[in-house]
């Protein structure tokens, strides 16, 4: 399970599907629907809000914005929680280079055609549910 901090619109397509597919599951742990996925540590932040099916509702709000803006067609009723646009959530710069480097090579292996639009080093944006402050890598993360 991979819910990037990154802009969704730096996905692939293939990518763009994973993280809704993955979010939704991501949703429906956080439910308790299911016994798998349960202690996986991308989950940790979405937990530590004071509301975490608000949080990941608007997660997918944002991936289907994306979604929306490429013309595809998402099922918006897979949202099972109302999404508040309002929320913020705090991510550390070093989580976004990090997944930023993780992406890059990701798409050079399967998309190489896509990530051509984007700079080495650039400095990508946050899914519009992050705010970026300083720090190190998340303590999550798999590195």
């Amino acid at each position: 399970m991979r819910l990037w901090t990154l802009h969704p619109r730096y996905l692939d397509a293939r990518g763009l599907v994973a993280l809704w597919r993955e979010a939704l599951l991501a949703q429906k742990v956080l439910a308790g629907g299911t016994k798998g996925y349960r202690q996986h540590p991308q989950l940790a932040r979405f937990r530590a809000t004071e509301d975490p099916q608000t949080a990941i509702a608007s997660y997918l709000a944002g991936v289907l914005d994306e979604a929306r803006a490429r013309g595809y067609d998402f099922d918006a009723s897979r949202i099972t929680t109302p999404p508040s646009r309002s929320l913020v959530m705090p991510a550390t710069e070093g989580q976004l280079r990090y997944e930023w480097s993780h992406l890059l090579g990701k798409l050079r292996h399967r998309s190489p055609d896509w990530c051509l639009d984007f700079p080495e080093m650039c400095d990508p944006d946050p899914h519009p549910l992050f705010l970026v402050g300083p720090g190190g890598v998340e303590g999550w993360e798999r590195a």
